[in-house]
């Protein structure tokens, strides 16, 4: 009895270490937090450092490290180098082929996205590659989307067992072997299905389905294109663009409602897509919000939103101040699939912060049949 005790102690301890929150009220638990020593902060024993290199493959507390991996301290770095480690205190750096990796009791079959902080600290070219149950990836980072550093991005997964090896790795050779991307609070959550709501043929119209966001700090979560992510983290969602969309949330931006919403941060290059059932030839109502996350971005806006054969331009003059307006088209089905698909027609920086990019908020989108 006394040992059955113990194993029941030992399985509920270990669910509780990688992190699994509890759904509102009673049913299912949900993934939904940092991994294990996912911030870095629980630094390797001073005997197993030489300077700032991690010696000895299990070293990093809660990680497996291969290759050259720094543990890093923000701010000022010998050889006039700064790195920005702005959720914290401390990051890992993958050297020439380094990675990290992790095990994670996940639920098999089901989705789950990761939200990572990451950038490039050397060459324009620096990747990210990060392979999780025979999924993989390169990320391509030498684009900077917020000019302290602070860039966040999401990768979803479907999990093919009840343990997955979450790895983060760096592909690149670069002239400098210490040289590659600097690696910062991992978190995972498991995705829930997108749903219909009442009146709404657009599954997840109001984005409130999205990745884990960190609670202290963030700069939005860059959401990849599909090119780069085939499941996405924005359920219902397709990224069908050669450059990032951004997931923001209302503790750190303005939304027009609930709890969250999109930003086109890349002009033409950053386009979101979905595609829903219809009936040929009937006729149906698309509208949506626009306006600005409130956090510098100013100027001229303009979302074009595509539908069947119709296409609509919103104009938006943007004060920074978490203004918004909704728009609306009304469109015959040409099929029994329809594409909805928005993106920003212009590029934006913000006011006062040439290096970060920035662009129309985008919220609401419903569809409902004309009778």
């Amino acid at each position: 009895m006394g040992l059955l005790l113990f194993l029941c102690l030992v399985s509920i301890s270990s669910l509780h270490s990688v992190g699994y929150a509890a759904s509102a009220g009673k049913g299912p638990y949900y993934l939904d937090a940092l991994l294990p020593n996912g911030d870095f902060e629980e630094a390797p024993k001073s005997t197993n450092m030489k300077k700032t290199v991690i010696v000895g493959e299990y070293s990093l507390p809660k990680w497996e490290i291969k290759g050259l991996v720094e543990y890093i301290t923000g701010g000022p770095q010998p050889g006039g180098f700064y790195f920005a480690v702005p959720r914290g205190e401390h990051a890992v750096r993958l050297g020439n082929e380094a990675s990290v990796s992790q095990n994670v009791a996940v639920k098999a079959g089901a989705i789950y996205s990761l939200t990572f902080g990451t950038t490039r600290t050397c060459a324009q070219d620096e990747a990210l590659r990060i392979t999780v149950a025979g999924q993989s990836a390169d990320l391509p980072i030498q684009t900077l989307y917020s000019s302290d550093g602070g860039d966040s991005y999401a990768w979803a997964f479907k999990a093919t067992s009840k343990v997955v090896k979450v790895t983060f790795h760096n592909p690149g050779i670069q002239e400098d072997p210490t040289c590659g991307p600097l690696l910062d609070h991992i978190a995972i959550k498991e995705m829930r299905p997108p749903t219909y709501a009442r009146g709404n043929l657009v599954k997840n119209g109001d984005f409130e389905n999205g990745p884990h966001v960190f609670k202290n700090f963030s700069t939005g979560i860059l959401l990849s294109p599909k090119i780069q992510d085939l499941i996405s983290p924005l359920p219902g969602w397709i990224v069908e663009s050669l450059k990032p969309v951004k997931f923001i949330d209302k503790k750190h931006f303005s939304v027009p409602s609930g709890l969250a919403a999109i930003e086109l941060v890349a002009g033409r290059e950053s386009a979101i897509a979905q595609i829903i059932r219809t009936v040929s030839d009937k006729l149906y109502s698309l509208s949506f919000t626009i306006g600005d996350a409130k956090n510098g971005c100013h100027g001229s806006m303009m979302v074009e939103a595509f539908v069947a054969h119709e296409t609509l331009k919103v104009p938006f003059v943007s004060q920074g101040k978490g203004q918004f307006k909704t728009a609306s088209i009304k469109f015959k089905a040409i099929s029994n699939r329809t594409r909805i698909t928005f993106y920003s027609a212009y590029y934006h920086t913000k006011l006062h912060d040439y290096g970060h990019m920035c662009g129309p908020v985008l919220d609401n989108v419903v569809v409902s049949p004309i009778y």
